[in-house]
């Protein structure tokens, strides 16, 4: 027997010891056990409690671009779904983080708070697979054109609160 043959011997043997302790590992995410059967998931636009107009269609967006960035589910029409998850914002919150050193009223910086419910529904019995609430928020400095520094930041608010709810919905925390 040469070295180079008893090298690879080595070897084999070594990886047959080594590679089953990787056999219980699974690529990809693991479903919640509620959600297991859920293949396809529609989200229809999320109602607003909150007294920020518009907000719903920026919150609804926010929540299908992380669905359709994570693999777990196929984003469908409610028609073709498995699942339903329905979406209400709560409500919004500013709070004055920083104020100008000349005024303290007006603000410099503010942060932004946003809190939803969301339920997820199976279509074909109704029944209730998952429900939570979520909350994202984020500070931002204003600048001259108050109202679209506001908006970026109700909508990177909204991206952190659609990151939660896909956490808990495709891995179940």
């Amino acid at each position: 027997m040469t070295f180079s043959s008893l090298l690879q011997t080595m070897v084999l043997l070594g990886l047959t010891c080594v590679l089953p302790s990787c056999a219980g590992y699974k690529m990809g995410a693991d479903k919640p056990a509620k959600m297991a059967g859920v293949t396809t998931l529609a989200i229809p636009v999320f109602k607003n409690l909150s007294l920020e107009p518009r907000s719903s269609v920026i919150v609804t967006n926010n929540v299908i671009k992380r669905f359709q960035m994570d693999p777990t589910y196929k984003i469908t029409d409610t028609k073709s779904a498995d699942a339903v998850l329905k979406g209400t914002i709560q409500k919004f919150e500013r709070r004055q983080l920083r104020g100008v050193r000349t005024n303290v009223l007006k603000s410099r910086e503010l942060e932004i708070k946003i809190w939803i419910e969301y339920v997820v529904e199976d279509t074909k019995t109704g029944a209730k697979l998952m429900k939570g609430t979520a909350q994202g928020d984020t500070s931002v400095f204003l600048d001259p054109n108050f109202q679209l520094t506001e908006r970026q930041a109700i909508d990177e608010a909204a991206r952190k609160a659609a990151e939660e709810i896909l956490s808990r919905v495709a891995e179940g925390w």
